[in-house]
């Protein structure tokens, strides 16, 4: 206990001492801030400029209302005490004073707080020298952002300013920062700067500096240089070598973008093409509501958020009437107004209830239709489409003809970059699941007893039925789990775009063709397939220049391909006779 106790005591200590320090920091600086207010002339302008070494929000804050007029001088006898006026104001517009100097709020001389209106006060004055150096001071407390992206933002507005004072800022900036990659953009930003300069060598070595970065934000600036008609010709030639450069690198950054956007989408096609292999395979059922079970998922995922913020409410009348008073039916799901962190972590919970209800969805399409409709495949094709075009229509009639908008969480927007490629949190997160899935259902075929039933009817139907295995019942559960899975790819779509009711009509093609690509019934195969059609179809695009016609690049090749080899990359062995 004694011991516990000495280490409880070292901690407040510590805590009170780590306190007492930012309080005295935050004195120092406000006394400061007052005391460049309060002078003039050279002396004020270089207090000024001293005050960007503080790093502080507060410097911030005032530099920036002392630059809008905002900063006033309240004269109390021979004293003068900046303040800044509260944005809260009383019924006669006037608001308290509050002390730059030790921030709280000025009292008269019965401690009553004052009030006044910004006409009854003197505002600072400012003259052209001190507003240029007030802004090189925001410039540099811009750079001293604890946040990286922020100062990296600060930067690239530096770089664009044409402004070669701002030189000097970045060199002194450059000289404090330990950041790699804030010290490249620094360099990127000098050397941009440099294009501007007079002198033919300072040009030149800019532009190589660019080209050794392969700055794509300075092509524009380079080309201009390139084609200055009164430029020296060392320097247009050192601009034409950083252009083919850079043009190189752009290049090399929308190949490996290309590559990335074509994994998600392949990830995408996988998820749904995976319970389409496993239902096709074992049923020989070709289900074209599978694209409905796409947007059950994904609108679930909109119901879910919805149901985390303000409710979720539909009505729907009926054009028919029962003793003339109209028919309809509707919902009402309070929401829990969540907010924060409660309200961000929705989409975990969107998941699984997004495979639910897809599966849900499925278990009842399967026990209504599909299974009078074994071994009838174009009696089957014609009932699911059908059935997809009543769905459709249903998810109309409830939220209505328009895609709806569902928000990504805070954690899966934004980016991260690797040599100039942008991943996307959100497409990360797909593939990364995608992986997840395949792993899971490889497990759940391969290592569980419903696995060993499911393989044992593809094989050979009537002899696992013979051997006592329940095929109704194995039916049942696979395209329930089939249709849960592509409810998974509908919560994914949801993060990179829009919902509408005709969501799964855009993958249920690209869909089959992965399934007889990769091989009915393979799940190696529509691994395969799916990265391979994803990532065609993306490059085709760009090559193409048109999505039309790269998706017809696509098909064309699947033709071939399957001419080639009709059985599809990993085609499943059968045991059975005919």
């Amino acid at each position: 206990m004694k011991q516990s106790t000495k280490i409880y005591f070292t901690l407040l200590c510590g805590l009170l001492g780590m306190l007492t320090v930012s309080v005295a920091e935050d004195s120092a600086v406000r006394e400061n801030l007052s005391r460049s207010i309060l002078s003039e002339g050279a002396e004020q302008r270089q207090q000024v400029a001293a005050l960007a070494d503080t790093g502080s929000k507060l410097v911030h804050d005032v530099l920036v209302a002392w630059t809008r007029d905002n900063v006033f001088l309240v004269t109390t006898g021979a004293v003068k005490i900046p303040v800044l006026l509260e944005d809260l104001t009383d019924p006669n517009g006037k608001a308290r004073a509050i002390v730059i100097a030790d921030g709280k709020f000025l009292l008269d001389e019965n401690k009553k707080e004052l009030r006044f209106g910004p006409t009854e006060l003197t505002a600072a004055e400012t003259d052209s020298a001190l507003r240029g150096v007030i802004q090189q001071t925001l410039d540099s407390l811009a750079l001293a952002d604890p946040n990286p992206d922020s100062r990296r933002n600060a930067i690239l507005k530096l770089g664009n300013s044409h402004k070669l004072k701002n030189i000097a800022v970045l060199q002194t900036r450059l000289a404090k920062e330990t950041d790699a990659s804030v010290r490249r953009s620094i360099n990127e930003a000098i050397a941009m700067l440099q294009l501007g300069d007079r002198d033919p060598k300072i040009q030149s070595a800019a532009a190589h500096q660019l080209a050794a970065l392969k700055s794509i934000g300075s092509l524009d600036m380079v080309t201009a240089l390139a084609n200055n008609k009164s430029a020296a010709p060392e320097v247009v030639q050192a601009a034409n070598q950083a252009i083919v450069k850079i043009d190189g690198h752009i290049g090399v950054v929308n190949f490996f973008g290309t590559i990335f956007r074509g994994l998600s989408l392949g990830s995408i096609l996988l998820v749904v093409a995976l319970g389409l292999a496993i239902t096709f395979g074992l049923m020989g059922i070709i289900n074209m509501a599978h694209g409905e079970m796409i947007a059950v998922g994904a609108y679930t995922t909109y119901v879910v958020q919805n149901i985390f913020g303000a409710g979720f409410a539909f009505s729907v009348n009926l054009p028919f009437t029962f003793f003339g008073h109209p028919l309809g039916f509707g919902l009402h799901l309070p929401g829990m107004n969540a907010t924060g962190a409660f309200y961000e972590s929705y989409f975990l919970f969107a998941l699984p209830l997004s495979f639910m209800m897809a599966a849900l969805v499925g278990l009842v399409l399967e026990r209504t239709v599909i299974r009078f409709l074994y071994r009838r495949p174009l009696e089957s094709l014609l009932a699911t489409w059908g059935v997809s075009l009543v769905m459709q229509q249903l998810f109309r009639m409830v939220f209505g003809a328009n895609n709806v908008q569902v928000s990504s969480p805070n954690w899966l927007q934004g980016h991260f970059t690797i040599n100039d490629v942008l991943l996307g949190y959100n497409r990360v997160f797909v593939i990364a699941f995608a992986v997840l899935i395949v792993i899971g259902t490889w497990l759940l075929l391969t290592k569980t007893p419903l696995g060993l039933l499911i393989r044992a009817v593809m094989q050979n139907r009537d002899m696992a039925a013979c051997m006592g295995v329940r095929t109704a019942r194995v039916n049942m559960m696979t395209f329930a789990f089939g249709s849960g899975l592509a409810g998974l790819a509908g919560a994914f779509l949801s993060q990179i775009g829009n919902v509408g009711p005709s969501l799964g009509q855009s993958y249920i093609v690209d869909s089959f063709m992965t399934v007889v690509v990769g091989g009915v019934g393979s799940i190696v195969g529509t691994v395969y397939a799916s990265a391979g059609i994803g990532t065609s179809d993306q490059i085709l695009q760009q090559v193409t220049g048109s999505p039309v016609t790269g998706k017809i690049v696509v098909l064309v090749c699947i033709i071939l391909f399957l001419q080639w080899k009709p059985g599809g990359l990993f085609s499943i062995r059968s045991r059975n006779l005919d």
